[in-house]
């Protein structure tokens, strides 16, 4: 049956609207609700006395909120680039059609289709100085080898960086040898009868092409390093102590065991803006290129 004339352009709208209305009331809604119990007096319940930014100066003088944000910033270094390298490394070396291509993609692309929680367990056992490689290493006579960085306060962090490269590297290179293969040969070639290299042509002339593929990786790959949570708890719980505490576990921790709601929901609030910072300008740069 054919919609009437006047209720046409009307329809995509009210087939879209009880979605639109569920993302506004159970995401954005509840993103403001979390707002204002940051600058409420919620402790173990809600409270919804008005006491400014009181959990927010609370959070400044946490030493374990500031270990936090600095693990953030030495994982989202570590990981985002590591990442990002390996990833763009792989998808060079099978965009030359090696044998075995489509076993090799697979075996990369495999630690993204597990979850987390699978990866710090199982990194769990392998860095494991009594079960794991070290272990390994020992039993092999190698009596001399130490790696002991997952019970080292100041080298545990590391851990929870190697785990995320090594889930989330097979992801990036999905994406960029997508883009690798959409590039015609015929510009290689050219390259190639100039008198270029092959390094020299994926460095100075395909990769500064793929700007769009590295911006919209990254901001993938940064999401995923500010919202870490169950690797971290599955790997570290957090420890040795709270050295590998992120954010979101902090937030986590001090919200629903210590009974803290309003200061965890300032962490949480502060985790949204970071997340903001990161995806605002993309989406502007989207919109102003449209425009």
């Amino acid at each position: 049956m054919k919609p009437h004339p006047k209720t046409e352009p009307w329809l995509p709208r009210l087939v879209v609207l009880p979605s639109f209305a569920i993302s506004l009331l159970f995401i954005y809604g509840l993103m403001a609700w979390n707002a204002y119990l940051s600058v409420s007096a919620s402790r173990l319940l809600p409270n919804y006395k008005f006491v400014g930014l009181q959990h927010y100066a609370a959070l400044l003088e946490s030493d374990r909120f500031q270990v936090a944000m600095t693990n953030m910033a030495v994982f989202g270094v570590f990981f985002i680039g590591g990442a990002m390298a390996l990833g763009v490394l792989l998808a060079i070396l099978l965009d030359q059609k090696v044998r075995g291509e489509g076993v090799l993609r697979t075996i990369y692309l495999y630690p993204m289709a597990i979850s987390f929680i699978v990866t710090g367990t199982a990194w769990k056992w392998i860095l494991n100085p009594g079960l794991g490689l070290q272990h390994l290493m020992h039993s092999w006579g190698f009596t001399d080898f130490k790696f002991e960085w997952l019970v080292d306060q100041d080298m545990a962090i590391y851990c929870v960086v190697i785990a995320g490269v090594w889930q989330s590297a097979g992801f990036v290179m999905a994406l960029f040898l997508a883009a690798l293969r959409g590039i015609d040969d015929s510009i290689i070639k050219a390259a190639q009868v100039d008198g270029a290299s092959l390094p020299t042509i994926y460095w100075r002339i395909i990769l500064p092409s793929l700007g769009p593929v590295f911006f919209s990786t990254l901001l993938v790959v940064s999401h995923l390093a500010i919202k870490s949570f169950d690797l971290v708890k599955a790997l570290t719980s957090g420890g040795p102590g709270y050295a590998t505490d992120l954010p979101a576990t902090f937030m986590y921790d001090i919200a629903f065991t210590r009974g803290q709601i309003g200061v965890g929901a300032a962490s949480a609030t502060v985790m949204l803006a970071t997340v903001a910072a990161i995806v605002v300008p993309y989406l502007y740069s989207e919109l102003r290129s449209k425009r």
